[in-house]
C-alpha cells in the first residue's frame, strides 16, 4: 500500500517552520506516526495529542512530554493510547494554539473535503481554533493513496483541509 512517508513530512516547509504541532496517534488503519512524532521532538518543537471525550464530540490537543510516553498511556474503546480525561495536561488552545495539525481520515478528495469516522471530532476542534487563537493552524491530512476518491460526502459543518499528503512521491 503506497503511504506517505515521514520523510515527506518531515521535509515539508509548513511542517519545518511550525513549532507547536498536534499529531494523532495512528489506529492500524491509519498513517503511521511514531517517527513523525520522533522528530518533532528531536527538533525541539512542542508535541501535542488528541484527546476525545467519548461522550460527546468534545477533543483536546493535550501535551506529550515525551514519544517514550506513549506505550504508558491508557488505551480508550477504540483501543488507541490517549492521555487519561481527569490527568492533568497542558492544552494547546489555553496555552498559544496550534501551527499545524495533523489530519486523520477514512477517505479524502483533491479538493481538501475528509471523511472523518462520523464523530466531528476535528471540525468541531477546528472552530474552536478559530476562536481561540489568531492565526488558523495549518491542517495536512496523512493518507494512503487508496484513501484518495474522486468526491468525498460532505456536509456544512465539515471543515476542508489544506493539503491531503499521499504517497511517497520518488
Amino acid at each position: 500500500m503506497a503511504s506517505v512517508g515521514p520523510t515527506q513530512v518531515i521535509a515539508h516547509s509548513q511542517y519545518q517552520k511550525s513549532q507547536r504541532i498536534s499529531i494523532f496517534l495512528s489506529m492500524q488503519d491509519e498513517i503511521e506516526t511514531d517517527e513523525i512524532i520522533k522528530d518533532i521532538f528531536r527538533r525541539g518543537k512542542t508535541c501535542f495529542v488528541p484527546r476525545y471525550r467519548f461522550q460527546s464530540n468534545h477533543m483536546d490537543m493535550v501535551r506529550l512530554a515525551s514519544p517514550e510516553e506513549i506505550a504508558s498511556l491508557p488505551k480508550t474503546s477504540w483501543n488507541i493510547h490517549q492521555p487519561g480525561e481527569d490527568e492533568a495536561r497542558e492544552e494547546a488552545l489555553s496555552t498559544g494554539g496550534l501551527d499545524l495539525i495533523f489530519m486523520p481520515g477514512l477517505g479524502f478528495d483533491k479538493q481538501g473535503n475528509r471523511l472523518g469516522r462520523g464523530r466531528g471530532y476535528y471540525d468541531t476542534f477546528l472552530r474552536r481554533c478559530e476562536q481561540h487563537q489568531q492565526a488558523k493552524p495549518y491542517t495536512m491530512a496523512l493518507a494512503f493513496k487508496e484513501q484518495i476518491c474522486d468526491q468525498v460526502p460532505v456536509d456544512e459543518h465539515d471543515v476542508k483541509v489544506d493539503e491531503v499528503l499521499y504517497e511517497d512521491t520518488p
